[in-house]
């Protein structure tokens, strides 16, 4: 039976930042996802900062995160909203290579010392009972395959992959982002046994549009900050900036809604 300092569950922002800051302590830490493919995957907006979020990311690559750096690597365009109000409430966002954030993201772990990034279904907690408190406590995580994995301890961030349920039309489908990922449907069953109260957070995802079938012309540019304002200042490198359009709804449309 394989034991670690730490487990962390889920490899989206917030398990990579978990797992990576444990790691650096010098706890022998694993992080646990469903696909390593998929590590840090980014969602339909493929940004990172912006308003009331901009300043956490700034936060958390002082406390040693790794979210700014991958930014930083893979933004295609920089800009720095609220600019009209005063520098309190500036904020800053990239726009990312969604296909690179992730490629990124696991070459940062792949260097972190005492992190080992595990492809696996985490189905229940491993629970003992503490004899001085007279409470259970968790010790560990069972997998799909049967085996279990100790810990002193676990971390769970599944994200919307925790019973997540996707609606298209009238239609619903247990899955985690897309319907072509699982949902984490073992997990959150038996969290509910053990009393903890399970809840969804409901996001909405934009339509895709074919690029080859805009005419991009017609559209207001929204161009990217001359110098881009980093998320970690010690990056002396970037990415040449993009240029991003912008759309508006049409009267028609506007009627409609």
């Amino acid at each position: 039976m394989e034991q670690f300092d730490v487990l962390v569950v889920g490899a989206g922002h917030a398990g990579c930042e978990a797992a990576a800051a444990s790691a650096r302590m010098g706890l022998r830490t694993a992080l646990f996802t469903l696909s390593v493919e998929m590590v840090a995957q980014m969602s339909c907006n493929p940004a990172i900062g912006g308003i009331a979020k901009g300043h956490l990311v700034r936060e958390v690559d002082a406390l040693g995160g790794v979210m700014g750096e991958v930014a930083d690597a893979c933004g295609i365009q920089f800009r720095l909203l609220n600019t009209s109000r005063g520098p309190a409430v500036w904020s800053p966002r990239a726009q990312c290579d969604k296909a690179l954030y992730r490629v990124k993201m696991r070459e940062v772990l792949a260097r972190v010392p005492n992190l080992s990034v595990v492809e696996a279904e985490v189905v229940d907690v491993v629970l003992e009972d503490d004899t001085e408190s007279g409470s259970r406590r968790c010790v560990g995580l069972k997998l799909r395959d049967g085996s279990e994995v100790l810990a002193k301890a676990v971390v769970i961030t599944t994200g919307t992959f925790l019973n997540g349920l996707i609606h298209c039309g009238e239609e619903r489908t247990s899955a985690g982002r897309t319907p072509s990922e699982a949902a984490s449907v073992f997990l959150g069953e038996n969290l509910k046994k053990l009393g903890l109260r399970g809840c969804r957070l409901k996001t909405g995802t934009p339509p895709r549009l074919d690029g080859r079938t805009i005419d991009c012309q017609s559209l207001k540019s929204s161009r990217a900050m001359k110098t881009p304002r980093r998320f970690r200042s010690a990056l002396s490198r970037f990415r040449s900036c993009g240029r991003c359009r912008v759309t508006l709804p049409t009267p028609r449309l506007s009627c409609c809604s």
